[in-house]
């Protein structure tokens, strides 16, 4: 007989194989995978493996099961241990007798027993998955161990590539003197004649029947299996493999589940007339052989009464569970290629998990629009009862998103450890700083706000420094550079200001996203629906979560609805939501109190001491805006408003306090720039009055507004920063703010402006008359608000930010 190539994939589940991890079965809801054996052995043979083998942990059941079929040898997955500190361990062993698995069994508590044992009785035999912590006590001083007690590595199917290459590059890189050192340095002998040469083999790793042959080994000149597996000791062997990622891994986890709970509640009865069971089972179940055909058939045909979504649907239920089916169903019918899997067309195996994953994405995006869509309605009404009820529902969301939440976890985890691995096991070297890359998230962007603006700086900032910061956000708009702006899945427009709207993220596709760009860190600067899913993907990515305190939302629930109970709603919410990170950064001393008194422990708030772009905003842009837009001479004194015009700015203060103004100096002008759900009512309380209106300004027209004034009045109490009190000072004006919020620590009072007491319109109108009214303190204070913004920079202050990441 004449060589030729033979393939075998050295590493599969039956259902004898308790746990593919036992905390991820856990998680899952399951107890053990449930793949019959001679379905794997003839999917394996379908895809081109001339011999097949089963590796279930410490068992030898599936692999007995087909052992009297052509092309197949006994083997198992061995749970092992290292003594010293119990790191778990899983090796495979090839070809094995009953007798000696029972040796196996009886030695397999000791990893340094056990490798003895299988080095002496001659087996082949391989470490799994080597960069995998299976119970989170793999280390880098254990990982030097390995390459001293193993020979044969294994290039794992189902984990990430980064895992697999950090794998081959510590097999390549290893030579003598690193065997001779790590020898020294454990008191280990090294197993084997040369043991610095190591041998890969390839194996898919697979529990599900799913991802056979995905990752498997080759020989060339083998005609049979004894050839073939001492082709495998002596390195004579080719690793083909494809790539998994956490959406196959998801996708198996979802076919374990289905094929366990299908087994266990015989839900194939029902596949015949719901056509959501028989999407699932063909994306979800291996292809199966021809004498099942006649039956698939059959359900086929008997199952196209119900070929319109609606035609079973289940109505008048709010139950998650119905809503999810309801979905689903309705999912399947509307998406071409969901369709097409429906009806039976073959889709390419390979294809699949992108399948899946577009169907559970689809249906989370659905449900998770009508839950928020249902929270704000009541958020909106006060109806706190019902909100909880919604929230706690939310769970069945979990469930049904659990299995892509734990790969995408268990991914990040891995390929840590696998870039640390490559870069630190065999070099002795300083480390470099640690590699900063940071995912921003903000539910505004594009806005005119404070917070809008500060990260639009933020990003310049980032690009002209060579700062690895993506913006990501939920909006209508294209991208722009340095921006991830994803398609919303819903949106919720506040009542009280129809032009604030909510957008709700994709999550799943923001986690991927994540996943994919490999962040280190997730900040999240609002706390809404997307700052939400910062926390989500952070959690799930096992990443550090910071945040800045920009807005005291409590606040502004408490001026839109008067309603206690709302605000202090409102603040359980920011608390336990800010609590949930490891950073917070605020803008003032002031909101740093106010936080720790709330209950946010002290150790977790940095100052975030913001600045302007000083050369942008600056007294030589005073070129008289106002008398071109507006007609007021240079003999006018011009009272300036910049921001957003609605009550919780304290506007009808601001208007009480005008109104006193001018009844003392009729040359008095409040000007006011920017708009909002306010502007009608201001506009109609200062009618006969020296008011104007600009609505908004951006660009030069801002710049000289601001330059072209006289003094800048922020009467607003739940401000936490206040950027346009710097931007006033920037620009020569003197300013004058309330004792209550952030804005207070931005002014030196008595020589930049005036801090007067919050609610106090007579101090207010005594500050204000005390600058008019002295052109010579108006000119000083001009001259020293300016002096004190020299060194409030921007930039400066975003990069002491970007560094204190590493601490």
């Amino acid at each position: 007989m004449e060589p030729m190539t033979m393939r075998a994939d050295l590493h599969v589940h039956s259902k004898y194989s308790k746990r593919p991890s036992e905390w991820i079965l856990r998680k899952i809801g399951c107890s053990e995978s449930y793949t019959d054996p001679h379905r794997l052995y003839r999917t394996a043979r379908e895809r081109g493996m001339h011999f097949v083998t089963i590796t279930d942990h410490n068992t030898l059941s599936g692999s007995l099961e087909i052992a009297h079929l052509e092309g197949t040898f006994v083997s198992e997955e061995i749970t092992t241990y290292f003594p010293e500190d119990r790191c778990k361990l899983h090796v495979l062993a090839y070809d094995l007798t009953e007798v000696q698995h029972a040796d196996i069994s009886r030695l397999r508590e000791n990893v340094y027993d056990l490798v003895a044992y299988l080095d002496k009785a001659g087996i082949l035999h391989a470490l799994a998955h080597p960069l995998y912590a299976v119970n989170d006590r793999l280390s880098l001083e254990t990982i030097e161990k390995l390459m001293l007690l193993f020979t044969h590595f294994e290039i794992n199917g189902s984990r990430d590539r980064h895992q697999n290459d950090s794998v081959k590059a510590i097999v390549e890189k290893i030579g003598k003197m690193d065997m001779e050192r790590l020898a020294n340095k454990t008191g280990i002998k090294p197993i084997g004649r040369e043991p610095w040469k190591k041998v890969l083999i390839g194996g898919s790793d697979d529990h599900s029947s799913l991802t056979i042959a995905r990752t498997y080994s080759e020989v060339t000149g083998a005609w049979s299996k004894e050839i073939f597996l001492d082709s495998i000791r002596m390195g004579n062997i080719t690793v083909v493999e494809r790539v998994s990622t956490p959406k196959t891994m998801g996708h198996n986890l979802y076919s374990i589940g289905y094929q366990y709970y299908g087994s266990r509640f015989n839900l194939h009865k029902a596949v015949s007339h719901e056509p959501f069971l028989r999407f699932t089972d063909h994306v979800l179940t291996p292809k199966r052989d021809r004498s099942e055909d006649g039956f698939l058939q059959r359900l086929k045909q008997a199952a196209w009464n119900l070929r319109r979504p609606g035609a079973r649907m289940i109505s008048g239920t709010t139950r998650l569970q119905d809503l999810l089916l309801k979905e689903a169903r309705e999912v399947i019918f509307e998406d071409r290629v969901l369709k097409q899997v429906l009806e039976g067309d073959v889709i390419h195996l390979e294809q699949m998990d992108e399948v899946w994953f577009s169907f559970v994405n689809q249906i989370s995006e659905k449900v998770i629009k009508k839950l928020a869509d249902s929270i704000f309605d009541n958020l909106s009404g006060a109806n706190v009862i019902d909100i909880f009820q919604m929230i706690g529902s939310a769970g069945s969301l979990y469930t049904l998103l659990a299995p892509y939440f734990v790969s995408y976890s268990l991914f990040t985890k891995d390929r840590e450890f696998a870039r640390l691995c490559q870069s630190d096991l065999f070099e002795h070297r300083k480390k470099d700083r640690q590699r900063l890359k940071i995912a921003h998230f903000t539910d505004t962007f594009y806005e005119v706000n404070g917070v809008a603006l500060t990260l639009q700086m933020q990003l310049q900032m980032a690009l002209k420094n060579h700062k690895q910061q993506t913006i990501i956000t939920c909006d209508l708009r294209p991208d722009a550079s340095g921006v991830v702006n994803f398609a919303p899945i819903g949106v919720y427009e506040m009542p009280e200001y129809p032009e604030l709207k909510l957008y709700y993220p994709p999550l799943l596709k923001m986690l991927n996203a994540c996943f994919e760009q490999g962040f280190t860190h997730i900040h999240s600067a609002t706390p809404g629906p997307v700052g939400l899913a910062a926390l989500v993907i952070a959690r799930i990515l096992r990443l550090p979560f910071h945040g800045t305190y920009h807005t005291a939302l409590p606040q502004y629930v408490m001026h839109l609805t008067e309603d206690n109970a709302m605000e202090d709603l409102m603040w359980r919410y920011m608390i336990w939501y800010y609590n949930q990170m490891e950073a917070i950064y605020v803008p003032s001393k002031a909101t740093g109190e106010e936080l720790a008194a709330h209950g946010i422990p002290r150790e977790k708030l940095r100052l975030y001491d913001r600045g302007i772009d000083i050369e942008r905003f600056h007294p030589s842009k005073r070129n008289g805006f106002f008398k071109k837009r507006l007609g007021l001479t240079a003999d006018t004194i011009k009272l300036l408003y910049v921001g957003r015009v609605s009550r919780e700015k304290n506007l009808p203060f601001l208007v009480e306090v005008f109104k006193r103004v001018a009844a003392q100096r009729e040359d008095a002008h409040l000007v006011v720039v920017g708009d909002g759900p306010y502007l009608p009512e201001m506009r109609r309380a200062l009618a006969g009055f020296n008011a104007s209106f600009t609505g908004y300004l951006e660009g030069e027209d801002l710049e000289q507004a601001y330059a072209s004034s006289d003094v800048f009045l922020f009467p607003s109490t739940t401000d936490t920063f206040g950027n346009v009190v710097l931007e006033a000072q920037a620009s020569g004006l003197p300013v004058i703010v309330t004792d209550s919020g952030g804005p207070q620590e931005n002014v030196i009072p008595g020589e930049t402006g005036y801090v007067v007491p919050a609610g106090d319109c007579t101090t207010f109108v005594h500050a204000i008359l005390g600058i008019v009214n002295d052109r010579t303190k108006l000119e000083t204070m001009r001259a020293k608000a300016r002096a004190y913004m020299k060194n409030r920079s921007f930039e400066s202050a975003y990069l002491d930010q970007w560094n204190s990441y590493r601490n």
